[in-house]
């Protein structure tokens, strides 16, 4: 039981440590995270339209 107790007050001593974001950092992280997920759907949407599209015309037909 004393290791448990030992392991509780060591990691709440270390997460005291921790430099936290703040509002507007969270913010900007969140609108970048998004815009970068939607730029790589879009890059990825238009690799798959074009190769479908190469496939139908030159290989199927």
């Amino acid at each position: 039981m004393g290791k448990i107790t030992t392991f509780l007050r060591e990691a709440k001593s270390e997460l005291m440590k921790v430099n936290w974001p703040n509002k507007k950092q969270i913010t900007s992280y969140t609108v970048l995270v998004i815009s970068i997920s939607i730029a790589g759907a879009i890059f990825l949407g238009s690799l798959d339209f074009l190769f479908s599209y190469l496939l139908k015309t030159f290989i199927i037909k």
